[in-house]
């Protein structure tokens, strides 16, 4: 069990020292303009690719993204994409629903959520180097144990999307305090926050060290 708490601890850590990438500002615009459900969508979306990452270095796929032109041109498409992203976020008309009127309004399936949150973490080239990195020393911690390997990202990813789903409910119940300005300027934000990011991942790839 001590092995799982140790993976829940590096979980805690990614949360609140490094989730403050386009995903995070993703979930809190989802949690506040959408709703809880869609944020948690959102957030599975990110689970999801987390996982995907986890499974596919763990079964030896590190040596395929070591070559720094892979993440050249991961990053300059990803990049892009979060740019496309951002814009169209910042662009986004946004109003606080009337109850009445909600049944008159169109929610977007939730594998577009879902699917949205994927894209937003897969293409981001850093998620990939952070993960890698962290499973080569952990790997080579726990002498490539299969058993303590999954125990331990077991206990990481649980954290992990635990964590997003908080993020996305204290976004949702902080709407009730929000009004439609206040919406636009977390629009604005979330956009200019996404694509900022994103031209950092272009410049960064084309000037990859």
């Amino acid at each position: 069990m001590s092995v799982f708490i140790e993976g829940t601890i590096l979980g805690f850590s990614l949360a609140f020292l490094f989730g403050f990438g386009p995903a995070f500002f993703a979930l809190i615009q989802t949690g506040i303009y959408r709703g809880f459900i869609p944020g948690l969508f959102l957030a599975f979306g990110i689970f999801l690719n987390d996982l995907l990452i986890v499974t596919v270095s763990l079964l030896g796929a590190t040596t395929i993204m070591s070559n720094t032109e892979n993440f050249s041109l991961i990053g300059i498409i990803g990049g892009a994409l979060l740019v496309i992203f951002g814009i169209v976020t910042y662009l986004r008309k946004t109003e606080i629903e009337d109850s009445e009127d909600r049944s008159e309004i169109k929610v977007p399936h939730p594998l577009i959520y879902i699917g949205k949150g994927f894209l937003l973490n897969a293409v981001n080239p850093f998620v990939w180097i952070f993960w890698v990195s962290i499973i080569v020393s952990i790997t080579a911690r726990f002498s490539a144990d299969t058993s303590k390997l999954i125990l331990f990202f077991s206990g990481t990813l649980s954290v992990v999307l635990l964590t997003d789903i908080i993020k996305t409910f204290a976004a949702y119940q902080f709407k009730k305090f929000a009004t439609d300005k206040f919406l636009i300027l977390i629009n604005k934000i979330a956009g200019i926050a996404i694509t900022l990011f994103g031209i950092f991942l272009i410049m960064r790839s084309l000037f990859w060290l």
